[in-house]
């Protein structure tokens, strides 16, 4: 009954790195699809959030499941409740690498990026996949050392968000309120990303410790 227990837990961690893995494809591809006006590529992010969408609810009746058939307690019970905040985190993520497509799709075939704009976002893209990527080896390895990288990356993403406002309300801004307005709530899309990575480290710091971690970086 013990073993059966433990790999229910073990597949139910592996079950959020996929999560984790499906929602860097999301943001790649959506990325992609943003700096490059491709409408195809673009639209293939629905697919990645179909299957976002039904490892989500797996690990939902998994986690529902374990609970009322084992009862855990202590860091079985910690890991449990975790599971769930974290499918919830990553499913979130999914979902912010589809508001992005839907900006590209809405102004194909026109770029609703900026030139000049490009290699910020460029970089808030490869971010985003690297912090997805980092979530995914914590959930698959229980490794947390990658947290502080994560907690590292988000700050950065957060100074590329403000950055962007200072890029749009410049005297010499040429585009309009309405590319501004998109590439505004496009760095908001990233910046919450990064922001649900954040907390995925944190809720597996949790787990694995016991102990919240500060949140020292808060700004």
């Amino acid at each position: 009954m013990r073993t059966t227990f433990r790999q229910q837990l073990d597949s139910l961690q592996a079950d959020l790195g996929d999560m984790c893995a499906v929602a860097g494809d999301a943001v790649e591809r959506a990325t992609q699809g943003l700096l490059d006006a491709d409408a195809e590529v673009a639209r293939e992010v629905t697919r990645d959030i179909d299957r976002l969408r039904h490892l989500h609810h797996g690990v939902e009746r998994s986690a529902l499941g374990i609970l009322a058939r084992q009862a855990p307690v202590a860091g079985d019970l910690r890991t449990v409740v975790t599971a769930l905040h974290v499918a919830a985190d990553a499913d979130r993520m999914g979902g912010l690498a589809a508001h992005v497509a839907k900006v590209s799709l809405r102004r194909h075939p026109e770029s609703a990026v900026p030139g000049e704009l490009r290699a910020r976002f460029e970089e808030m893209g490869s971010t985003a996949v690297g912090l997805a990527r980092r979530c995914h080896h914590i959930l698959t390895t229980g490794d947390c050392s990658q947290a502080q990288r994560v907690w590292s990356e988000d700050r950065v993403m957060e100074t590329m968000h403000r950055e962007l406002f200072v890029a749009v309300t410049s005297p010499g801004w040429a585009h309009g309120a309405m590319v501004a307005s998109d590439v505004v709530l496009l760095g908001r899309f990233y910046g919450r990303f990064a922001d649900h990575a954040d907390e995925i480290a944190r809720r597996m710091v949790f787990q694995s410790s016991g102990e919240a971690p500060e949140r020292e970086h808060a700004v």
